[in-house]
């Protein structure tokens, strides 16, 4: 991606995540994460250009919640825009932050998503997705089984192992980290058992309702210079999305926006083989399931790679190619912040400031991805060297 001038992550904040949070109220939530992130930059607000505010605007039943939120996370009286694009919205909004700094706008831009899911009927607009009779066999909500059946018929318990174990990295991903939601210690065996929700997608295959918020703040080569020995340099990234129709006559064949957005991103930035060029991977994982679908289709793996991959360990914290050593989304998920909060964990593997889920080994090129109705995928590319 062609730049004006180069941006960095100077500061990442995030508040710990819950199913309830009771103690505060919208305002006072977003203001932890932005606290946060302006303290782990030693910036006040006065250092801040512009704002950019984003969630899943119709979760809480709220219009315009960045007008309300001026007291959490000090808009008054700045430049501000606010972006909601479902799911990817956190992913969005570091987009839109990039581009404010590195188009010469904006010196500093602070971006913050948000979701207090206990507030609204987030569970209500999502199980909507479907018809409650006719897709009751094939969805939960907005996430089908349609692709995790196949894999079912096509490698058999194989798959059914795998995506379990996939499950089971990231239970314990999440216990070493102070942030997420979930935090519960399960075996391949308690996934197998867990209740059934659409075949072959059982309950804990699946991702939480959270309550959270995450901060970041961008600044332009210079500033990010003057603010800290640790910048995070945002290379590129890519956005892809699709809309999509049921239809009769069986299935046909149409290439992944998860795929789309990884050539466009490889091809730009010269990588030709993700697996060795990129060191870790925070990918945006609705399902255990779809994580383990779409490493064939991000990492541009051969048919039943991704199955291989994940028998051998290579995707555990310690492999060869880290997935989610946060936790992920199946860990952690308020919504308008969980894709920014990918982007976030992917900068503090880069920084070396992700404490007990930090990878061993030294990170220097870090993928993070969201994801959305509409089959929307961005995918980011953070590096800790500007020519990485």
């Amino acid at each position: 991606m062609s730049r004006k001038r180069n941006v960095a992550i100077v500061g990442i904040g995030q508040t710990y995540h819950k199913a309830h949070r009771p103690d505060v109220n919208q305002v006072e939530l977003v203001h932890e994460a932005v606290r946060a992130a302006l303290g782990n930059a030693l910036l006040s607000m006065k250092d801040i250009d512009c704002v950019v505010h984003g969630n899943m605007e119709l979760f809480e039943g709220i219009h315009q919640p960045d007008m309300w939120h001026v007291d959490g996370d000090g808009a008054f009286l700045k430049s501000g825009f606010r972006l909601t694009t479902g799911g990817t919205t956190g992913g969005t909004l570091v987009c839109a932050a990039d581009h404010l700094v590195a188009s010469g706008l904006f010196e500093t831009v602070l971006a913050v998503g948000f979701e207090k899911q206990e507030e609204g009927h987030t569970t209500t607009g999502i199980t909507a997705m479907a018809d409650p009779l006719w897709g009751r066999a094939l969805m939960t909500g907005a996430i089908s089984g349609v692709r995790a059946g196949m894999m079912v018929r096509e490698f058999g318990q194989r798959a059914e192992l795998a995506a379990a174990r996939v499950r089971v990295k990231a239970a314990n991903n999440a216990l070493k980290n102070p942030f997420a939601h979930l935090k519960i210690k399960i075996t391949v065996d308690d996934v197998m058992k867990s209740r059934m929700l659409a075949y072959p997608l059982r309950f804990l295959h699946m991702c939480p309702e959270s309550n959270g918020a995450c901060a970041l703040v961008l600044s332009s080569e210079e500033k990010a210079k003057e603010i800290t020995k640790k910048p995070v340099w945002m290379k590129d990234h890519v956005t892809v999305h699709m809309e999509e129709t049921f239809y009769r006559g069986g299935p046909r064949k149409i290439t992944p926006s998860m795929e789309v957005a990884a050539r466009k991103l490889y091809q730009r930035n010269g990588i030709k083989n993700p697996l060795e060029e990129i060191d870790v991977f925070e990918m945006y994982d609705p399902s255990s399931w779809w994580e383990l679908e779409w490493m064939e289709y991000f990492l541009l793996l051969k048919h039943g790679q991704n199955i291989d991959l994940v028998e051998e360990g290579a995707t555990e914290i310690d492999g060869r190619f880290p997935i989610n050593p946060s936790g992920g989304v199946v860990s952690t998920n308020p919504i308008g912040a969980t894709a920014m909060i990918r982007v976030a964990e992917a900068a503090l593997q880069i920084r070396g400031d992700a404490g007990e889920h930090q990878v061993p080994k030294e990170v220097r090129r870090a993928m993070a991805s969201s994801f959305g109705g509409t089959l929307w995928t961005i995918l980011h590319l953070l590096t800790k060297e500007i020519g990485a």
